[in-house]
């Protein structure tokens, strides 16, 4: 195709003839631990979100785009609340894990829409154009092997237990439509012990132990200037179209913000 060879030659290195692969991020931590937040705070201080989707550097995505589709049972259970959507086997990962490798590839992904209210995908999709910076955020991020090792930097987003239970009783009650009994019993059930065995043991891998999430301004700003570095095309010598291990980032386009984190 065409518009598919231009793309691939824009995302070559002029010099070294390298594909240029986006640098992966990935972002775990507990429910309502402020995973969003901080990505959110992220786009927000490297002015990303002032730029048009087709012209970011930056993307995110989120693990729970990826829940698998429920049988019809599963899905009854789901609407009373028993059925554990903390658990690793509710997820997608095998999708997950052909959507990063064609970001990888510098390719658009075409990433599902989950409607957490019929707990359903939508027939909808929201494209994701090739960046240079990828954050992935999401629960279990760093449970499978082969998705974590496909990060190049690992944060974990560490909020206290009472603080992201009261988050997550607010958002499902007003998001989600959901009952205050209904919300509590599903915590006490599924997302309580499903952190403690599956989420809480992955916080070994990361990088960055962030407390307080989004909050954590000065956390935050040293993600921001390491992002920035990597935009600006780092401050290390490179070598072979690399840096530190990585490959450079594409050149700037004139229509985004060359401003530093403020």
């Amino acid at each position: 195709m065409a518009g598919d060879s231009e793309a691939l030659l824009r995302d070559r290195d002029e010099n070294t003839n390298v594909i240029r692969q986006p640098f992966l991020i990935g972002v775990s931590g507990g429910t309502a631990s402020g995973k969003s937040s901080v990505c959110e705070k992220i786009m927000e201080k490297l002015g990303q979100n002032e730029i048009d989707h087709h012209q970011r550097q930056v993307a995110i995505l989120s693990q729970d785009s990826f829940y698998k589709v429920l049988t019809p049972e599963q899905k009854a259970k789901a609407l009373k609340g028993q059925f554990n959507f903390d658990h690793p086997d509710a997820f997608d990962n095998e999708l997950i894990m052909q959507t990063l490798r064609l970001i990888l590839q510098g390719k658009t992904v075409q990433i599902p829409v989950y409607d957490f209210v019929t707990h359903s995908r939508k027939e909808d999709f929201v494209t994701v154009y090739p960046a240079d910076v990828v954050l992935f955020e999401g629960i279990l991020m760093f449970y499978s092997q082969e998705i974590r090792d496909l990060f190049q930097m690992k944060l974990f987003v560490d909020t206290d237990p009472d603080t992201r239970l009261s988050r997550r009783v607010l958002r499902d009650i007003n998001e989600r439509g959901r009952e205050l009994e209904q919300v509590l019993s599903q915590y006490i059930t599924f997302v309580k012990p499903a952190f403690e065995e599956f989420c809480l043991p992955t916080k070994k891998y990361a990088d960055l132990i962030i407390p307080k999430g989004a909050d954590n301004l000065v956390a935050i700003n040293l993600i921001v200037q390491h992002i920035q570095d990597i935009l600006n095309g780092g401050q290390t010598k490179r070598q072979n179209g690399f840096v530190n291990g990585h490959s450079t980032p594409r050149q700037r386009r004139t229509s985004e913000s060359s401003s530093r984190p403020h």
